[in-house]
């Protein structure tokens, strides 16, 4: 009873500093969740992320969780589209702070798209209206097929638009991890500048570096670390570094089309094929908390996420090769320089590279 007593008085204290400093009590929103203590999330400030289908939903839960056993003091919040069911969304709104439905914003841009070999990147400039959320100042906006590893909050004290180098071209910013200002007029140019100037590959990333231009060269302080924002595949193509500082990650990317949740498990394990590019300690701690925390929520067996409208890579890979055959050995390439598997002597050598280079710059063929 005194106990009770006394934390009534320390909140009590608290909300009136907090009157006095301009805010009201709804400002502050308190969550006890996962077996952490009640903390005082800031209102203000707030990590977002967004899921289109249930499939992503998945991936937003399992990030979701992972957000709050590192103890976040930031508010969560997830965008979501028309293709997330009720039950879906009900799951959401148990892990995150705010759970908004935005409407599909599509790039309609079929030819870099199909380059890309990712069809369906073209919903990802919905991620655009996380700049609508004006009732915070300042976001960290995180893929939901990220894991958050160690607390991150830090992110917070950067400014925008801040984001870590992209390893298949470091002078352009990766869009699965940044920080930005929520802010109308923000979003209206980003509208704009996706009339006028398209994305260079279809999707948020090309559009936001085309907007963002001047990150390269700007403000070095705004060049992430990669420990924010690691590509699991990469500890197959630099294992030196990954050996030296993989243990200071504190997010993983799991990039490409073969996402955790359309993995098989057995017995609580991940039943990883061999020709898997993933770091299986990142992949097998985002299945630990998708058992521990998501699946006892879940209808479905965690060995049959398939029937959540999963649509599997292989047949992704059917319907957009047979139509482009030159899209498959593109394809093939990447996945080849992902796994640290380069042709110098063949294919991949200097001389091939150069007049790649020199057709895409001068148009020399």
């Amino acid at each position: 009873m005194l106990l009770n007593i006394g934390l009534n008085l320390v909140d009590t204290v608290f909300c009136s500093v907090w009157r006095f400093l301009g805010c009201q009590r709804n400002d502050v929103t308190s969550f006890q969740r996962d077996g952490i203590e009640a903390k005082y999330a800031l209102a203000d400030e707030a990590f977002v992320t967004l899921a289109t289908d249930d499939s992503y939903s998945l991936g937003a839960l399992v990030l979701g969780h992972s957000l709050r056993i590192v103890q976040t003091s930031r508010s969560l919040v997830i965008l979501v589209t028309a293709g997330v069911t009720a039950d879906m969304r009900s799951q959401l709104a148990s892990v995150f702070d705010l759970v908004q439905e935005v409407g599909e914003i599509n790039s309609q841009d079929e030819a870099n798209l199909t380059i890309l070999t990712r069809p369906e990147l073209g919903v990802t400039l919905t991620k655009l209206q996380c700049w609508k959320l004006i009732q915070f100042q300042k976001c960290v906006f995180l893929d939901a097929d990220t894991l958050v590893l160690r607390n991150c909050d830090e992110l917070f004290n950067r400014e925008e638009l801040s984001a870590a180098p992209d390893i298949g071209w470091p002078d352009c910013f990766n869009s699965g991890v940044f920080v930005f200002k929520p802010s109308d007029e923000t979003y209206k140019a980003l509208v704009k500048c996706a009339k006028e100037k398209g994305s260079f590959d279809g999707g948020d990333q090309g559009l936001l570096n085309l907007f963002f231009q001047d990150w390269a060269t700007k403000d070095i302080s705004r060049h992430l670390s990669f420990l924010y924002n690691m590509n699991s595949n990469a500890c197959y193509t630099y294992l030196p570094a990954f050996k030296r500082f993989g243990n200071e990650v504190k997010i993983v990317h799991f990039l490409g089309e073969m996402k955790p949740w359309m993995y098989k498990v057995s017995e609580g394990k991940v039943v990883k094929p061999h020709q898997s590019q993933y770091y299986s300690d990142h992949l097998q701690y985002w299945w630990d908390l998708f058992l521990s925390h998501v699946q006892p929520h879940q209808d479905i067996p965690s060995n049959d996420l398939g029937k959540i409208k999963l649509e599997l890579p292989e047949e992704r890979k059917s319907s957009v090769f047979q139509d482009h055959p030159m899209a498959l050995n593109l394809h093939s390439r990447q996945e080849a320089w992902e796994k640290g598997q380069i042709d110098y002597m063949g294919v991949d050598c200097f001389e091939n590279i150069r007049q790649k280079l020199d057709s895409k710059i001068y148009g020399i063929k």
